[in-house]
């Protein structure tokens, strides 16, 4: 019984794979056809990859228009909440509103933007800023670096400003 249980669920899991696959290399197939230009163009810069410049597109960027940066960051969730009552003036953290998978990815890329643009704006402020302080800070600061970065982003994908200091993947060529 447990036997065949483990056996049904192997099978399952290899399904699963089956179809990531399948997902990817249609994704990598739209890409090198030309039929998804601002994953192409997002997925240049150095610290994002094919699946993250993916997902921010088709999630964030590729259906809605966002009239400036403070839209852009409130639609995920990353703005400050502050609490005003009387004499108290309390910072709550960020609105958790909008996409929360599109939050954690925008953190994940921050850490990786940290690491692979070691010469680039955002880098160079988030060490001036949070480099020195403790973990909890650190944490704070890398959200607030993800804020930056969904900003810097929409502007590179809206009006071809790369950020400043950010490098591009060097072009590959085909043979």
């Amino acid at each position: 019984m447990l036997r065949a249980e483990i056996e049904r669920e192997g099978a399952r899991l290899k399904l699963v794979k089956e179809q990531v696959r399948a997902v990817e290399a249609a994704r990598c197939k739209e890409l090198a056809e030309g039929k998804q230009p601002l994953v192409a163009h997002l997925a240049r810069l150095r610290a994002i990859g094919p699946k993250g410049a993916w997902v921010l597109v088709k999630e964030v960027f590729g259906w809605r228009h966002f009239a400036n940066r403070r839209e852009l960051a409130g639609s995920l969730g990353l703005v400050p909440t502050p609490y005003a009552s009387g004499d108290s003036d309390i910072e709550q953290g960020i609105s958790k509103a909008g996409n929360r998978r599109v939050r954690g990815l925008l953190v994940e890329l921050a850490w990786s933007w940290l690491r692979l643009q070691p010469g680039s704006a955002l880098t160079q402020w988030f060490n001036r800023r949070f480099a020195g302080a403790g973990k909890r800070m650190r944490r704070v600061g890398i959200v607030a670096l993800a804020r930056r970065l969904v900003i810097a982003l929409w502007r590179y994908l809206q009006d071809g400003e790369i950020p400043a200091g950010a490098h591009l993947k060097p072009a590959v060529a085909h043979a």
